[in-house]
């Protein structure tokens, strides 16, 4: 759908500028190409440590355990300096920030590392780098035609593909996470810990959340990032992710005592 949508946005621009819009896609595509091949190649720099199994065996080993039960490479991984929790995954990369290790515990921080692997092997550090990239040749084709195409029926049908794409996108981006739950359940040994985890990064949240209501208006606390511009969300709540977790675990249950009797 969302390359279908792509499609579109560049048939209009061909169709709307002529050979001027062939140009200006042939040129944009390459340009995109050309900046993915440069990421792709770049060494991790910033405040990251790669974690070595002597300093967190129980980490390691387990990473390892779940990465092998998921049939894929051992990933590396690596510290972010970040006392926030946080978590994300890029080609087979894991990256876990200090902060993580604050508020979970060690089966809790091993669900949350689950849930990257799960990223990792359905293939999703490869896809979500071309959406966004996809996402940045929209914007550019869209902006051309509002400013070249002087054709309000051809600015409509611009602003209208956008749109669309920037729904059917965040869509998709959801449902990969839940897709990311799902393995994660699959992989670890104790498959409640992930929903455990989810409950305390969303109290950590909401806590947050609370110290920024009471502050003095004039002060915003150290700890909370800058407010993002309200946009359309791409990952669903963790109270979206919990309930999926239960019905997941739950559904699996009923129908393994229903097997046996």
């Amino acid at each position: 759908m969302l390359f279908i949508i792509m499609a579109l946005e560049v048939l209009l621009a061909v169709m709307a500028l002529k050979e001027l819009g062939l140009k200006i896609a042939v040129a944009a595509f390459g340009s995109v190409v050309l900046l993915y091949i440069w990421v792709s190649t770049r060494d991790v720099k910033g405040n990251y440590v790669t974690l070595q199994r002597s300093e967190m065996p129980w980490l390691y080993d387990g990473i390892a355990e779940m990465a092998s039960k998921a049939g894929i490479t051992m990933p590396r991984i690596y510290i972010l300096d970040d006392y926030i929790p946080n978590a994300y995954s890029f080609k087979n990369t894991i990256v876990l920030s200090l902060g993580l290790f604050e508020v979970l515990d060690r089966e809790e921080i091993l669900a949350v590392a689950a849930h990257e692997l799960g990223h990792i092997k359905n293939g999703d550090t490869k896809v979500f780098p071309v959406l966004a990239y996809g996402r940045y040749l929209m914007m550019v084709f869209t902006g051309i035609l509002i400013l070249l195409a002087h054709r309000p029926s051809v600015t409509l049908a611009a602003l209208l593909l956008y749109a669309l794409y920037e729904v059917a996108r965040a869509n998709f981006l959801k449902s990969r996470e839940f897709l990311a739950d799902e393995s994660a359940l699959r992989l670890l040994n104790v498959p409640m810990s992930l929903k455990h985890a989810l409950e305390e990064l969303k109290y950590y949240e909401d806590l947050r959340a609370n110290v920024r209501l009471s502050a003095v208006p004039s002060i915003e606390p150290s700890i909370e990032r800058r407010q993002k511009v309200p946009r359309i969300e791409t990952h669903p709540s963790y109270d979206e992710r919990i309930f999926r977790i239960l019905v997941e675990l739950h559904g699996n249950n009923m129908f393994n005592q229903r097997m046996m009797q």
